[in-house]
């Protein structure tokens, strides 16, 4: 399905199957030598054939399409490959870049969520299930000739003119697009209307949630009128979001302390007593994808109160656990 949102800008719908957001929010922004295309979906004939199915309602040419990926992930990323031809540029960051071609990061992953207490048998349950594993292991074999951008370059479309974002936290390297004249932010996965970007840690040498609230509090400052984010609703009071995202996030940290209060534990552990908005009666039943996700946004927050001096680490026989000062 195809929107018109402004002269020349696309919201294009293109299916997710097998992923539960179900949906990403494309954009196409049209000009009259080359075109824009923000995003693409997963490398599925079904997200292919709405991409092709809405250039052709756009009356827009494909063949004529360079690509802005707000981040690595897969149903941002993952069709790319199949889209671009020749003369395509794919604008990204180099950050999110040396992770997907870099060295095999999982191996890192799953050590660092050992050492937070998940399970061994889970681990390997984790490697046989998660889609993400299995993409990273493929596109490894790919090769991009990247344009990388950085924080403010400009991307000139026939009318518009859009300032690169930085906007670290959903990934190290997420980016976002704004177009001053509009007043219109493209946002990825940075702000969502109906459901909070996920924000995990897998690896002792990052701050994500830090990063995250920082970038809330940059495109909290901007002048946006209308936030044109990657799943689900468009947003017209980004102001009100960006407050309800950082509500959220303080009372999931302070939810974290409570648990705390009941001594030392693991990342693991602190998940498996959290309220997750799933439709799952106990955390023993949930699946092992889910949990790698609860356990990664809960080593997050961690990791952050950590910093701030509101809790403590201590690692003793290969395991960390968390406790109040």
């Amino acid at each position: 399905m195809i929107e018109q949102i402004l002269p020349d800008l696309f919201k294009i719908e293109v299916p997710l199957p097998d992923i539960p957001l179900a949906i990403l929010n494309a954009y196409l922004i049209k000009g009259p030598d080359r075109n824009l295309l923000v995003d693409t979906g997963i490398k599925r004939e079904e997200s292919k054939q709405a991409i092709e199915q809405a250039f052709k309602e756009a009356d827009a040419d494909l063949k004529k399409t360079d690509f802005f990926i707000t981040h690595m992930h897969l149903d941002h990323f993952g069709l790319v490959s199949e889209l671009r031809t020749e003369s395509s540029k794919i604008f990204f960051s180099p950050v999110d870049a040396e992770r997907i071609q870099g060295e095999d990061l999982w191996h890192d992953f799953i050590a660092f969520a050992r050492l937070n207490g998940f399970p061994e048998e889970e681990l390997q349950a984790v490697l046989v299930s998660h889609p993400g594993y299995r993409y990273h292991q493929a596109r490894r074999k790919e090769r991009f000739d990247f344009t990388f951008v950085r924080e403010g370059d400009i991307l000139r479309v026939g009318d518009y003119s859009f300032n690169i974002i930085e906007t670290p936290g959903h990934t190290m390297g997420h980016l976002c697009l704004y177009e001053e004249k509009h007043k219109v932010l493209v946002a990825g996965d940075h702000l969502l209307h109906d459901i909070t970007p996920t924000i995990q840690l897998w690896s002792g040498d990052e701050n994500p949630l830090s990063e995250f609230l920082q970038s809330l509090d940059k495109v909290g400052g901007m002048d946006i009128h209308l936030v044109l984010p990657g799943h689900g609703r468009l947003i017209k009071n980004h102001r009100k979001r960006v407050d309800a995202l950082k509500e959220h996030h303080e009372e999931r940290s302070e939810e974290i302390l409570s648990l705390l209060e009941e001594g030392g534990k693991t990342a693991y552990q602190v998940a498996s007593g959290m309220r997750w908005d799933v439709d799952i009666e106990a955390w023993e039943v949930f699946p092992v994808v889910q949990k790698w996700f609860t356990v990664g946004e809960t080593m997050a927050h961690l990791k952050y109160l950590e910093e701030s001096g509101r809790v403590w680490k201590r690692v003793k026989d290969q395991t960390m656990t968390f406790l109040l000062p």
